[in-house]
């Protein structure tokens, strides 16, 4: 994990695109849109460095667009790199419509759309206070979102990744699927990794184990649980460290 000088918390918030879907589970809410926004700039009005990763799968999943077989997965995952651009560029007008400095970095060239992912120039825009938002995955097929964020959580140096979602925390099984699911507070990597619950995929877990990055998954949409659980760890939460 890059150190830093300054004593400003830096975290790296991964949201799915079918958050921005709502009820409709296609395509972006503009409602969900400004309300995730209004809880990103709260965290931004609080002296915390904002990074973010957006999930496409409002649009499309490379898994999905490769099941029938005409399209490769390669292929597939490309077009969900594309689809996470789409949202990031969303998220970049909300926060600004809100008088936030923002940039997207996206992992495969977009000129004319976003920058270039360059790392130090991720970390002098959080730096000056910027948002920046990470899209395009890792760049490369077979990568999930949540692999790239943790990946882009380590490279910027971020103190947690938080995993936003819309349950409270991490459970035994579906907890809108199972009335019985029991909330589970602090998991070790390793439990996580052997008891395959799904809070990430291995890769994003592997890869925080070995860089020691605590993920927190929280729900999203709870109002100001954002700011609480990141800035003074209170409110509804589990951890996995």
């Amino acid at each position: 994990m890059q150190s830093r000088e300054d004593s400003k918390k830096r975290v790296l918030v991964k949201f799915s695109g079918e958050a921005l879907a709502g009820d409709t589970n296609f395509g972006i809410d503009i409602q969900i849109l400004s309300y995730i926004a209004k809880e990103i700039k709260m965290l931004a009005d609080n002296d915390i460095e904002v990074g973010i990763v957006i999930g496409g799968g409002n649009i499309i999943r490379g898994v999905s667009a490769a099941k029938g077989g005409i399209i490769r997965r390669t292929s597939g995952d490309y077009m969900g790199m594309l689809a996470t651009v789409i949202n990031a560029v969303a998220m970049q007008e909300a926060l600004e419509h809100m008088g936030l400095d923002v940039r997207v970095q996206s992992a495969v060239e977009i000129k004319e759309v976003c920058e270039t992912y360059i790392h130090r120039k991720a970390i002098r825009h959080l730096e000056k206070g910027r948002i920046v938002i990470f899209a395009a995955g890792t760049g490369n097929p077979f990568f999930t979102t949540d692999t790239a964020a943790t990946l882009r959580a380590i490279e910027i140096g971020a103190d947690l990744i938080v995993k936003a979602t819309k349950v409270d925390g991490i459970y035994d099984k579906d907890p809108h699927k199972f009335e019985d699911a029991q909330k589970i507070d602090v998991m070790g990597y390793n439990e996580a990794l052997i008891g395959n619950i799904e809070v990430m995929d291995d890769t994003a877990i592997s890869l925080a184990k070995d860089n020691k990055l605590p993920i927190v998954v929280c729900n999203m949409f709870k109002k100001d649980n954002l700011l609480h659980v990141i800035k003074d760890q209170q409110g509804v939460f589990s951890m996995v460290k």
